[in-house]
């Protein structure tokens, strides 16, 4: 028997992160096109239909358009368009989609965006059937979303092939605030997910502020600022283990923007791809300083969207330095890389080295 899925794609998620703007709520989306954004979830979502296997089980109910229906070749699978979208898309679009999707019998939602698209999603199903959440936004913290577009597909077959549910959490982050360097989020709901824990990112967790934890950054910051070398130009990532080692230099630092220093001084500060590729035109040694998030471990396509793949390639492996405190990395499974590059992301995969403390350094795991 054929299992009926749905697709809504949110054609504006994701948008602003390259471009530095941390979002595309509201007037964000025009802003940043007029930065130069490019599309994201275009890609993501074939990525994830490239990727089903059960193609034959399945029978597609996808929004229109940009929605989602140019996405799909007729020859990949059976699909049936559902409502209709005049002009740009919005969030009450994607509200009133799912609606008229579930009211059309699918089983399973599949949805590409961000954390914003994850509370619309709620808001018009709640818990009323399964999803599969592709990360797709700026704002992917939600424990709710797969933990890239190939274990996405994975998640679907694992639907078809009847798994049991779980629900996940769907945060409510305050864009003003993440803006503003400040990430401030709190429960909205949950959603019910195919119940494969492997291929579900973990929830964000807060930076670690005991005494021992705080007593590590600073071992951190110590020998990571003894260890630069005056004649390359260091991209500092976002997080409060970062910014610990821009205190030490004595320069200002953007909690969750990318920032860059050369000669112990400040050269460039909460810059977007652009800005970076016309620093590494000046500099042709440079090195990317990255921090795990805490929860989930990702150094690379949550939160620093900044570092597109355009921009890592420009930057051999082994200048890729990550750091983190012993208390951080204690929790986590693995570190993992989402960039939307399959053949980088398997490059940057095996282990890597990570600063722990004063010249103490760990083995982790890369994943993708």
């Amino acid at each position: 028997m054929k299992r009926k899925i749905g697709l809504i794609v949110n054609p504006v998620a994701g948008m602003g992160g390259s471009v530095g703007l941390k979002g595309t709520d509201g007037e964000m989306y025009n802003r940043a096109i007029e930065l130069g954004a490019r599309p994201v979830t275009p890609k993501r979502t074939r990525d994830v239909l490239s990727h089903i296997r059960n193609n034959e089980r399945i029978t597609l109910f996808v929004a229109p358009g940009k929605m989602g229906e140019q996405y799909i070749r007729s020859d990949d699978m059976p699909f049936i368009v559902i409502g209709t979208v005049v002009g740009d898309t919005a969030a009450e679009d994607t509200k009133r989609i799912s609606e008229e999707m579930v009211n059309s019998g699918i089983e399973l939602l599949v949805f590409v965006g961000g954390d914003g698209t994850a509370r619309d999603i709620y808001d018009a199903i709640s818990s009323k059937i399964p999803v599969v959440a592709v990360p797709g936004g700026v704002k992917v913290f939600s424990s709710v979303f797969s933990v890239s577009a190939r274990a996405a597909a994975e998640m679907i077959e694992a639907f078809v092939e009847s798994t049991d549910l779980i629900e996940e959490e769907v945060l409510d982050i305050d864009e003003n605030a993440f803006r503003e360097g400040r990430l401030a989020s709190r429960l909205y709901g949950y959603l019910l997910v195919p119940n494969v824990k492997k291929l579900l990112q973990g929830a964000k967790e807060a930076s670690g502020i005991s005494g021992s934890s705080v007593e590590w950054k600073k071992e951190i910051a110590t020998y990571t600022v003894e260890e630069m070398d005056k004649r390359v130009l260091y991209l500092l990532g976002p997080g409060t283990t970062l910014k610990a080692i821009a205190d030490e230099l004595g320069v200002p630092k953007t909690l969750l923007g990318i920032d860059a220093i050369f000669e112990g001084k400040s050269v460039g500060r909460d810059l977007n791809e652009k800005g970076i590729l016309a620093l590494f035109d000046k500099y042709k040694k440079r090195k990317i300083i990255l921090t795990p998030i805490g929860g989930n471990g990702f150094i690379l396509g949550r939160g620093s969207k900044q570092f597109t793949p355009e921009v890592v390639k420009q930057v051999d492996r082994e200048n890729i330095m990550v750091v983190a405190t012993r208390d951080k990395i204690n929790r986590l499974d693995c570190l993992r890389v989402d960039t939307g590059d399959l053949d980088l992301d398997r490059l940057l995969s095996g282990y890597m080295e990570v600063t722990v403390g004063y010249k103490e350094k760990m083995m982790v795991k890369v994943r993708c």
